[in-house]
């Protein structure tokens, strides 16, 4: 006799702990007695079923037969074997008086009965199972609740990818991160993470949910923090008018751990687009900046306008000029001597991430300098041109400065 409370108990707790459905666990315990009792006790070709009264803590047992006639089974005659002349072209499986029951003789026992029902026949119940019986069931109820747990981390993650989750990191393997997710655990692989980032066990970590992938091995989450997009939900959820869908997000360019550059349109002519990303005094690019451990972040304003929006994008340099050759999208953009080497970056970071912004090759030259250097125009957007300079100011700088 199974002990109900203790079982109804158990249930509960999964149910509220693992979010697995009562009516799953039952049916998981019903196959394992099902394949315990098959162990010890069934026929070769029997096709049993166990039904649990959670009333009386009794388990009733079923044979189950399926109603055939000549048409849907072959007979076999016992003292002739089939040939391969025989079998060949027919599919209908061998007759079974285990599986099967004639039709004729299904009529006798239910009137109106069709060809393919299934008819039932009440077995002895039994208790007593072997200790093979009872590892059989024990197996058979801990992989249904694993794959319940699988559809159940599955249905409430797949509607989740492109969002920002929360999670404590658990523990780090061969340079993996492992974050705990509640029931489950994601995956913020090396090369998903900020260069020059460490995590500790136990701290706190949010990460960009970008594939949710059903394997062997269960349910994998794949997370990222130097995915571009992670910028831009990092935004979303400082910024109420992207949230809202009054200010958007067109296009973003990273180098995490680095620099970033976004390009963002109002679409309200009363909200000022790259203040709304600033904040007040900087408040929600400080957050965001924060998060991604002081990576650099430009905002600028975008157009539909190629010529303003690479000048835009290359900010904070001044801009002399901008010529297009549509054809091979590619625009050669003059700047003064001074400004060349602020539109450059160091390392052509600048012009590489304007150019990626942007979706134009950018092609920067300058007049001769004073000290008699030439700058070379180059394909920035290959990152060839490194001047040496410092580092310049972003131009989310100055955007404070104007909102204080």
């Amino acid at each position: 006799m199974i002990d109900l409370k203790q079982l109804k108990a158990s249930l509960d707790q999964l149910e509220e702990e693992r979010h697995i459905p009562k009516d799953k666990i039952t049916g998981a315990i019903e196959d394992a007695l099902t394949a315990a009792y098959k162990k010890d006790y069934g026929k070769r070709g029997q096709i049993i079923r166990a039904k649990l009264d959670f009333d009386t803590g009794k388990t009733e047992f079923y044979q189950v037969k399926i109603v055939v006639d000549e048409s849907t089974v072959r007979f076999v005659d016992e003292d002739k074997e089939e040939t391969e002349e025989v079998l060949e072209g027919d599919e209908r499986p061998r007759f079974n008086e285990e599986h099967h029951i004639l039709l004729e003789d299904a009529q006798k026992i239910k009137k109106g009965v069709e060809l393919g029902e299934e008819l039932i026949f009440p077995l002895e119940t039994k208790d007593d199972f072997g200790r093979i019986a009872a590892q059989t069931a024990k197996q058979v109820i801990i992989q249904r609740i694993r794959e319940a747990e699988r559809g159940a981390v599955l249905e409430e993650y797949s509607g989740r990818e492109g969002e920002v989750v929360s999670g404590k990191v658990q523990k780090m393997e061969r340079g993996n991160v492992f974050i705990e997710l509640g029931r489950t655990l994601g995956l913020l692989g090396y090369e998903d993470q900020i260069p020059g980032e460490f995590y500790r066990q136990g701290e706190r970590l949010r990460a960009y949910l970008y594939a949710v992938e059903e394997t062997p091995r269960g349910i994998s989450l794949r997370l990222s923090r130097s995915h571009p997009k992670f910028v831009e939900e990092l935004f979303r959820l400082e910024a109420p008018e992207i949230a809202s869908g009054a200010v958007e997000i067109k296009a973003i360019a990273r180098e995490a751990g680095s620099r970033t550059k976004i390009a963002v349109f109002s679409n309200d002519p009363s909200i000022d687009p790259v203040g709304s990303c600033v904040g007040q005094k900087g408040s929600r690019v400080s957050t965001v900046i924060s998060e991604l451990g002081g990576e650099k972040i430009d905002i600028i304003e975008w157009s539909d306008k190629p010529e303003t929006l690479i000048a835009n994008a290359l900010s904070p340099a001044k801009i002399h000029l901008v010529t297009l050759e549509e054809s091979i999208r590619e625009a050669r953009v003059e700047v003064d001597a001074e400004q060349f080497s602020l539109a450059v970056g160091k390392g052509g970071q600048n012009a590489r991430l304007a150019a990626k912004l942007t979706g134009w090759k950018i092609d920067i030259s300058a007049p001769e300098s004073e000290d008699g250097a030439k700058n070379v125009p180059d394909e920035i957007d290959e990152g060839l041109v490194d001047d040496g300079s410092e580092e310049e100011t972003p131009v989310i700088e100055e955007k404070i400065e104007e909102s204080e």
